[in-house]
């Protein structure tokens, strides 16, 4: 089965970085586009940034370009989210997920989420 694992969230404080991993299994992770996804407290799901199957192409929210960089190594089934120059308001919980490369582009399969607090 599809299982979709988040590690690496943590408290960061303003300005400084964190580095998401995503270790996928249950399907052929080289073949789908990923995502990452966030919720804040009291808000809802925000798509934060999405990546072709052979990471040719990147695509980010408004809100995290330049500061964000989404990649992946197929070897390892992997997926990253570089995270730096970190806000406050980046504070939420992230999801990875199978597909979604835009906003607009469907999810099928979610993981449990890894917490990011940016706070000083």
């Amino acid at each position: 089965q599809v299982q979709l694992v988040e590690s690496g969230g943590g408290l960061a404080q303003p300005g400084g970085s964190l580095r998401l991993s995503c270790a996928a299994s249950g399907f052929t992770f080289s073949i789908y586009a990923m995502s990452w996804a966030r919720q804040a407290p009291g808000k809802g799901l925000e798509w934060v940034s999405g990546i072709l199957s052979d990471g040719s192409n990147t695509y980010y929210a408004d809100s995290v370009k330049g500061r964000f960089t989404i990649s992946r190594d197929n070897a390892k089934n992997t997926l990253y989210l570089q995270m730096n120059s970190l806000k406050p308001e980046d504070t939420a919980l992230y999801y990875c997920a199978k597909g979604g490369l835009t906003a607009t582009h469907d999810r099928d399969y979610w993981g449990q989420g890894t917490q990011v607090t940016v706070s000083s």
